[in-house]
């Protein structure tokens, strides 16, 4: 074999060789972004796009433009297989984050930085496909679930301790409203439940929505978050003698769906009759008015409950 002949066979195997790097690198980065994780923090509301559009290093000037444009990252983003989460991006609590910080506000870095610090701690959505018309409503009400339950730990933190024993009154609330919903869900037996519970606070209207899940056996099933905004907002309409209520929707298959109803009274919960329930289904709030019943439901009173050892008493 001539030099010439080596000297190209040579080049061919480096050129390969470089080649098959080139293709193991990009393997490599491809399964390292699968495993990095990112955050859309999004601008869901048209005021708060428009808010953004004081700075000049925001580059959109359509909210629908920018809502596609959003979309289509987080579709790419999937595609390559990586997590992606998406927060909500509200400009009042950024343009205070920068003065906290010493950020520029007009500055793409600085959004991002907010971005990252806020997703952490704050509420957020899991992307995994869905479309933005599903997606933001999500969001929404995770946001408003995160901040009712914020606002309930707050108001429980700040009943303080009771003035004839000494005991902690939140902490004390929190757990007869754990017992309670043991004892509800107990009494309400197998089937899928819907409970809602409404407390007004301080010219605040606090209200949380819990799904339950239970078999003829086995314990119920619900999703542990949801659990401890409910639970909070419970605790807190005890704490503070709330006039709140809650309902129970019960449904079971090949049955009738069945509701139950409560109103806070004096730390506890107390029944409500059939015809209270009834009249607080039908009744427009708003209104007065009389609203026709809901085909296949059945309106029932409220089930006693009364946990062990009860040592209810005024604050």
């Amino acid at each position: 074999m001539t030099e010439n002949h080596t000297d190209h066979h040579a080049t061919d195997d480096r050129t390969a060789h470089r080649a098959r790097r080139r293709t193991t690198d990009t393997n490599l980065r491809r399964a390292l972004r699968r495993e990095t994780a990112g955050t859309l923090a999004l601008l869901a509301d048209e005021d708060d796009f428009t808010t953004m559009r004081q700075y000049e290093t925001f580059a959109f000037d359509d909210h629908a433009r920018y809502l596609d444009h959003a979309e289509d990252l987080l579709h790419t983003l999937t595609t390559h297989g990586g997590h992606t989460t998406v927060a909500l991006f509200d400009p009042e609590d950024y343009a205070d984050y920068c003065a906290d910080t010493a950020l520029d506000p007009d500055h793409p870095a600085s959004r991002a930085r907010y971005t990252a610090e806020r997703a952490a701690t704050g509420p957020r959505v899991t992307y995994t496909g869905q479309p933005l018309t599903t997606l933001v409503p999500t969001l929404i009400d995770t946001a408003v679930r995160r901040a009712t339950w914020e606002y309930a730990t707050t108001l429980l933190a700040e009943t303080g301790p009771c003035a004839d024993c000494g005991q902690d009154i939140g902490r004390a609330s929190f757990d007869r409203a754990s017992q309670l919903l043991l004892l509800l869900l107990d009494a309400a037996g197998p089937g899928t439940h819907r409970l809602v519970c409404s407390v007004p606070a301080e010219g605040d209207q606090l209200i949380a929505t819990l799904h339950v899940t239970r078999e003829s056996t086995g314990p119920a099933r619900m999703d542990s978050s949801e659990g401890a905004e409910f639970v909070t907002v419970l605790a807190a309409g005890l704490a503070l003698n709330s006039p709140g209520g809650l309902v129970l929707r019960t449904t079971t298959p090949g049955d009738r769906d069945r509701l139950h109803g409560w109103r806070l009274h004096a730390g506890q919960l107390r029944p409500l009759t059939e015809a209270q329930v009834f009249d607080a289904y039908c009744t427009d709030a708003r209104t007065g008015e009389p609203i026709a019943p809901e085909p296949r439901v059945d309106y029932r009173p409220g089930f006693l409950l009364t946990p062990p050892h009860d040592d209810t008493h005024p604050h």
